[in-house]
C-alpha cells in the first residue's frame, strides 16, 4: 500500500485514482508535521503530497510553512527510512532563483526568492539527507481543487477580457500525468534520487491562458498579455521555472506528456466542467 499524505489535493486525487494500492490521507487523517513510524505501518512506500502551497501568505507566516514544508518532511524520511520503504517527496521550481535562461538541471545552483521556496528547500534537504526521493515539478493543475485552468475558465465566462503575465515562463502540468509518473518512479526507484517531472514544451501564463480559452471554444483574443510588474503580489514569482527532464528520462522514466495535448486530454477528463453556450472560434 501507497500512503500519501496531502492526499486530498489535486495530485493526490489522481493518484489514489491511478491505482487502488494508494491510500490518500488527508491533513486530520495524518499531520506530516508530528508523524512517526508508527504512523505509516503496513505501507510499501510513501509519495508525499502534503505541503504548504500559499506562496503569499507564506511571507508573513514562514513559521507554519517551515513546519509542513521541511519539518514534515524530514520526519516522514526519517520515519520511511526506519522502516526500510521509499519516500518520495513532491517539490517544487520555486527552490530556484527564476533568474536562467535555460531549463534547469536538479544538479543546478538553487537560490530561492520566496518564504515558500526556503522552506520547500529545506524539505528537499531533509528528505534527500535521509535517503529519500525528490521531484520537483511546476505549474500543476487537475480536477480536483481550484488552479489555474480553471480560474480562467471562470474568468471567461465572466469577463469581456482579461490581462495574464506574459513575462514568465514554465511548462504546465497536468497532475494525471505527474501522478502516472509518480508511481512508475516507486515502481522504479533508480539510484538517482533528485529529479524533475513536468509537462514537456514551455509557455507562458499569457499562452496557457490563450490556450485555455482555445480548449473551452472560446475567442483567445481575449486574453491580453502584461507583465508582472502590472499586479503587486507580496511574493516574488520566478521569471522563467523550466524544469528539464533529461535526468528523469535518464533514470529510465517516461516524459510527461507535451503540456499542450495534456491540456487537451485534461478537458476530455473534465478538468473544468463541460458548458454550452460558449461562442464559437472564428
Amino acid at each position: 500500500m501507497i500512503l500519501v499524505p496531502g492526499g486530498r489535493g489535486q495530485l493526490g486525487h489522481d493518484l489514489a485514482a491511478l491505482s487502488s494500492d494508494v491510500r490518500a490521507l488527508s491533513s486530520s487523517d495524518l499531520d506530516v508535521t508530528a508523524v512517526s513510524a508508527a504512523d505509516l505501518a503496513g505501507a510499501s512506500a510513501v509519495i508525499n503530497c502534503a505541503a504548504y502551497t500559499a506562496v503569499d501568505a507564506a511571507e508573513t507566516d514562514e513559521d507554519r510553512a517551515f513546519a509542513v514544508n521541511a519539518v514534515g518532511p524530514g520526519l516522514l524520511a526519517e520515519a520511511c527510512a526506519s522502516l526500510g520503504i521509499p519516500l518520495i517527496h513532491v517539490s517544487t521550481d520555486y527552490v530556484f532563483s527564476g533568474d536562467g535562461t535555460r531549463p534547469y538541471e536538479p544538479s543546478d545552483p538553487v537560490g530561492p526568492k520566496s518564504a515558500y521556496g526556503r522552506t520547500k528547500l529545506e524539505g528537499e534537504r531533509r528528505v534527500l539527507e535521509a535517503g529519500g526521493y525528490v521531484v520537483r515539478t511546476a505549474w500543476v493543475y487537475g480536477v480536483q481543487g481550484s488552479n489555474f485552468v480553471k480560474t480562467m475558465a471562470a474568468l471567461e465566462s465572466t469577463r469581456p477580457s482579461l490581462s495574464v503575465v506574459d513575462d514568465q515562463v514554465g511548462s504546465p502540468t497536468w497532475s494525471h500525468d505527474l501522478a502516472a509518473g509518480l508511481l512508475e518512479l516507486a515502481s522504479v526507484l533508480p539510484s538517482t534520487r533528485l529529479l524533475h517531472a513536468t509537462g514537456g514544451g514551455e509557455t507562458t501564463w499569457f499562452r496557457f491562458a490563450q490556450a485555455i480559452f482555445e480548449e473551452l471554444g472560446a475567442d483567445p483574443s481575449r486574453v491580453h498579455p502584461c507583465t508582472t510588474a502590472d499586479f503587486s503580489r507580496r511574493a516574488p514569482r520566478p521569471a522563467y521555472s523550466v524544469l528539464s527532464g533529461a535526468v528523469w528520462e535518464a533514470a529510465g522514466l517516461r516524459p510527461l506528456p507535451h503540456w499542450r495535448s495534456a491540456l487537451a486530454e485534461a478537458f476530455k477528463a473534465g478538468v473544468v466542467a463541460p458548458r454550452t453556450g460558449a461562442a464559437p472560434l472564428e
